[in-house]
């Protein structure tokens, strides 16, 4: 914790935290990190699991928008997966920029697709795409809604 130097250097899950670093975070120095480069270090508990977030802007204190921040980053980290299971965005063999950037376009077109596909079905985008045989797919083979013309 910020003690200076006084108490020795502890795991983090073994702090004390007071009401008020729950609130606003704690301002901790890491171990082997230069002398006066202090970080802001917020608890944040959810129902099975306590995660800590660390930041270097010690102004920041508010811990509902450190969760805010978290869940923003965690369905960017989905979508980042989601596309690669479902698109095929990585599979682009491509070195031109022109072709990779219609390449990813197409591949984030879809998910858009998949995703207003999932909602609409009330399933998952897993299952829409992985269902070769659903009565959707058969249909939009057959007369695609979505169409491209690629330049």
């Amino acid at each position: 914790d910020d003690s200076n130097g006084t108490k020795p250097y502890q795991h983090i899950d073994s702090l004390e935290w007071s009401q008020t670093e729950q609130k606003s975070g704690k301002r901790v120095k890491i171990n082997k990190f230069p002398k006066n480069h202090k970080v802001k270090v917020f608890r944040v508990v959810s129902n099975k699991r306590t995660d800590y977030v660390a930041t270097n802007d010690l102004n920041q204190s508010d811990v509902s928008a450190v969760r805010q921040v978290c869940s923003a980053r965690w369905k960017i980290e989905q979508f980042h997966r989601e596309t690669k299971q479902l698109t095929g965005i990585e599979k682009c063999q491509c070195r031109l920029p022109r072709i990779v950037r219609n390449h990813i376009t197409c591949a984030v077109l879809v998910w858009i697709y998949l995703m207003q596909k999932a909602n609409e079905m009330g399933q998952t985008l897993y299952r829409v795409k992985n269902e070769p045989y659903s009565d959707f797919l058969r249909q939009q083979l057959k007369s695609p809604t979505l169409k491209m013309d690629i330049a």
